[in-house]
């Protein structure tokens, strides 16, 4: 991760968080680690817990309590010790939130709201966190500034597309052991995660279809050569379905009815809310684990439907996630808008904010130069150009 150990340089000299404390509600993966140590590097006082029961890599959690770096998380934890590893995080009394889907922030909010008065701000990592923010925001609840990460360039044009493509792919494919060519296969949501499914699953000859309630993106879908229809059609057809929309039941009763015999379902938004779990149990007549995070449902009128991960982010249950180059830009990106939070401290409004533009460049030119990838300047006469209203045709 070049662009994080530049920055990590840096900070080991400035220390721009010097005595800060950070409470980070992250995925505890090699490069959640790398962060949290550019964070401590950085001076900061950092504790971590996971912000998914599955993602958690327990090796990475016993190696940063060795680095020094308080960490409550275990993969395959249950929901109580989920939130019990959650409120010890914020029990670090954090000046920073950094958080993945935002469960730290609203239980910040909700129900430990006391410690909000020295919380200077925070940062989020992915699309549904940022829209559960950005909801509070708009509910006049939002009581510190936050900023949305996941909207930097820098982020979701290579994390979301890049990563979460391939990692999808490679979660599935690890946990079925399926050939992908023929297959159809049902993307959900043709945002910029399901332009990086599809993308990959085309790319491995299998059939794609997405379903979509956008209208451009629907469009857009259909002018990049896929099929589009609604998801009551494409269930009767699909072979694998893959959610990526961030909302709740998209795949429902309706559509699970429909569904042929030893049809494939996975997830890839942050919550498992994506998938009707609770329908698919109670049409289930029995059901056995084959694999590793491969549930088959026996269905009451006798078909088989196989529910991957638990219904959850199927790219780190059962995969590693995304490649260490593509989150080295993420978590640069979460490093330096950490670093602008408190170099900016009382500056901002209790709102959610875009990168700023400046630290998107600066990731870009960081990453480009780890790549040995030189690019133009405009010339003097360019610049002039282009601010310019005179010079026409």
């Amino acid at each position: 991760m070049p662009v994080l150990k530049s920055i990590k340089e840096r900070f080991a000299i400035e220390k721009p968080l010097e005595g800060i404390r950070i409470s980070a509600c992250l995925h505890i993966t090699t490069e959640t680690a790398n962060l949290a140590l550019v964070l401590k590097e950085a001076g900061a006082d950092i504790i971590l817990c996971a912000s998914n029961p599955l993602s958690t890599q327990d090796d990475v959690a016993a190696a940063l309590v060795e680095y020094g770096i308080a960490t409550n998380a275990i993969k395959g934890e249950d929901e109580v010790t989920y939130y019990k590893h959650l409120n010890t995080a914020l029990d670090h009394k954090p000046q920073l939130t950094v958080d993945d889907g935002a469960d730290l922030v609203n239980t910040l909010h909700s129900k430990r709201s006391d410690l909000i008065q020295d919380v200077i701000g925070g940062t989020e990592e992915t699309t549904t966190g940022v829209i559960r923010l950005r909801s509070l925001e708009r509910a006049g609840k939002l009581r510190y500034p936050i900023i949305a990460v996941n909207d930097a360039q820098t982020k979701y044009l290579f994390d979301n597309r890049y990563g979460t493509g391939q990692s999808t792919i490679d979660g599935i494919t690890r946990a079925t052991n399926i050939l992908w060519a023929g297959k159809k296969v049902v993307v959900c949501g043709y945002g910029w995660c399901g332009h990086g499914v599809a993308l990959r699953a085309r790319g491995l000859g299998a059939q794609v279809i997405v379903t979509e309630v956008e209208p451009v993106r629907a469009l857009e879908a259909v002018m990049d050569g896929l099929q589009v229809m609604p998801l009551q059609e494409a269930a009767k057809i699909g072979d694998i379905f893959i959610t990526v929309t961030g909302d709740k039941n998209v795949i429902s009763k309706t559509h699970l009815e429909l569904m042929k015999d030893k049809a494939i379902l996975a997830n890839s938004g942050h919550f498992n809310t994506e998938i009707d779990i609770p329908t698919l149990r109670a049409m289930t007549h029995s059901k056995r684990q084959i694999r590793a995070f491969v549930d088959e449902h026996t269905t009451n009128n006798g078909r088989y439907l196989y529910l991957l991960g638990e219904g959850r982010l199927i790219n780190l249950a059962a995969a590693e996630g995304h490649p260490a180059s593509v989150m080295d830009m993420s978590f640069a990106n979460q490093a330096l808008c950490l670093e602008y939070m408190a170099k900016n401290q009382g500056r901002f409004k209790a709102m959610v904010y875009p990168v700023p533009e400046v630290i998107d460049k600066q990731v870009a030119e960081l990453k480009l130069s780890s790549m040995g990838v030189e690019i133009d300047c405009l010339t003097e006469e360019q610049k002039e150009y282009l601010s310019s209203w005179e010079e026409g045709t």
